[in-house]
């Protein structure tokens, strides 16, 4: 939701920008325009996040945001530039990265509730080569940017934090990836694209007076509340941890797979950031790797809590010479206390459980087990937990016939497990809840969505996008953006996980 009147809205056409980041030192960036691309075709337009950076719905013209996205006609004042950073890619520190396709067009100020002003990045994926493109064409493809069009909106509506975007544009240049394919761009959306990497890239080069000055910056633009504290530097370091770990709760809660977790992909504010081979897992399976370059399996869907943990470490390394090394390691050691809680909070939220008892860490891992050991279709069997919330004799009970097509699914001893072990314990859990079952079940299905995207569905809407069928990634939107609903005209098979258990492999490209 905006926070914000209709009065106070800007339109497309009107739209201004300001440069911020481009009164940092030169060399964190290169200005510079991005590259036309030929014939640019809207596919779809976010009226969501229109609302949210005061736009008015009503002036996102088809043709206006494609000339936008094309590179022909930017926003009034728009500076764009390519940033620079640095970062550590499957644990080996590589200096030569930065903004190889996109670009940053400037920061939009919205007008808040309360008077105040919040500035927003906005950010052209796709805009063409920059100095930092590393031998690549600078384009993206409509498969990879329909995904991270649509994979912003499913997390956001799980409440975990992610980057977005304004609208997805495709455009008549063919773009080689692991095919011939047609390039796209989109407008990314984030309070700050600010990476670990940043401060990698000052920390490694040895800018280490610069380091302090982009402190000062992230400090003063989204850390103000740390500004006052004894230690300013590391109260913001502490925010970053738990920001980060908030969001990789909901990435383990949920089943979402981030992919490739280097240190350039980090936010600092926590977010989820360049999407690239994600998936929300489809069968709960702790080692799932989807990335076909992740031969090793370093980002596993089960390590991301500790790859989170060893990213961290990498940041904190590149903020040593404005913090004492003794307050980082005390803080690094906080993050897996940060990480079990939220985890906890999110799990609980899932099942129904709003107190928190000693022992729910265990009967966590218990359920984590069994949904392993049948790699089982999750994200509905937690709707089904919802909807067999039932009482007898003021007792709280599950009635299993909810739970019947899963039982199905269940070979010996897994029935056991489930319905004498695990499920009993369950229910015994729920004695120590005082909100009935109504009332109990009413909370659960607004946090377990009927709907989540799988690759199966990208898979679909890609195949229509390209034949030039761009409704289909409407109606998703659609469905993403309300996820706890039925939604009619949705392919109910879509709500599943295939039947084969078969990962589909992804690339960066994805």
């Amino acid at each position: 939701m905006s926070n914000h009147s209709a009065s106070c809205w800007t339109s497309l056409p009107t739209l201004q920008l300001q440069s911020h980041f481009a009164q940092l030192p030169g060399h964190l960036y290169t200005r510079m325009e991005p590259t036309p691309l030929p014939d640019p075709r809207l596919v779809s337009a976010n009226v969501k996040v229109a609302e949210q950076l005061g736009i008015d719905p009503c002036s996102l013209q088809p043709d206006l945001l494609a000339s936008l996205m094309g590179g022909h006609e930017l926003p009034e004042q728009a500076a764009p530039l390519a940033m620079k950073y640095a970062g550590h890619q499957f644990g080996v520190y590589n200096p030569q990265l930065g903004d190889g396709r996109g670009l940053l067009l400037g920061e939009l100020a919205v007008p808040q509730a309360d008077g105040s002003e919040q500035l927003w990045d906005l950010h052209l994926k796709g805009a063409g080569q920059t100095p930092y493109s590393r031998m690549g064409d600078g384009r993206a493809v409509l498969r990879s940017s329909l995904r991270e069009y649509l994979i912003g909106e499913a997390l956001t509506y799980l409440n975990i934090p992610s980057t977005r975007a304004l609208a997805l544009c495709v455009n008549s240049q063919q773009v080689v990836r692991e095919r011939l394919e047609p390039g796209a761009t989109i407008i990314r959306v984030s309070r700050s694209h600010v990476r670990f990497g940043h401060f990698e890239h000052l920390y490694y080069s040895r800018q280490h007076d610069d380091l302090k000055v982009l402190a000062d910056y992230c400090l003063e633009r989204w850390y103000p509340q740390c500004r006052d504290a004894e230690k300013p530097y590391l109260a913001m370091f502490k925010a970053i941890s738990q920001a980060s770990a908030h969001t990789v709760a909901g990435w383990i809660a949920y089943g979402f797979l981030h992919g490739v977790m280097n240190t350039d992909n980090m936010s600092i504010l926590g977010e989820t950031f360049d999407h690239g081979p994600f998936a929300f897992i489809d069968r709960w399976k702790e080692n799932a790797v989807y990335n076909h370059t992740d031969r090793e399996g370093r980002y596993a869907f089960d390590k991301q809590p500790d790859v989170m943990h060893w990213n961290l470490s990498a940041l904190a390394q590149a903020l040593t010479p404005i913090i004492d090394v003794e307050d980082l390691k005390a803080e690094l050691e906080n993050f897996p206390d940060y990480y079990q809680q939220a985890y906890l909070k999110r799990m609980r939220e899932r099942l129904g459980l709003a107190f928190e008892d000693e022992g729910d860490s265990e009967l966590l891992r218990r359920w984590r087990a069994l949904l392993n050991m049948n790699e089982v279709d999750f994200n509905p069997l937690y709707r089904a937990l919802a909807e067999g919330q039932s009482e007898q004799d003021g007792q709280p009970v599950i009635d299993r016939a909810a739970l019947q097509a899963f039982r199905d699914q269940l070979g010996e001893p897994s029935q056991s497990l489930w319905l004498d072990s695990w499920l009993k314990d369950y229910e015994a859990r729920l004695t120590l809840e005082s909100r009935n079952a109504a009332k109990r079940q009413a909370a659960m299905l607004a946090v377990n969505p009927v709907y989540i995207l799988r690759t199966r569905v990208t898979d679909q809407l890609i195949s229509e996008a390209e034949k030039g069928n761009f409704q289909p990634v409407q109606d998703w939107l659609q469905v993403l953006q309300n996820p706890f609903e039925q939604h009619h005209g949705i392919a109910d098979e879509l709500r599943w996980a295939p039947d084969s258990k078969q990962l589909t492999m992804l690339s960066c490209s994805s």
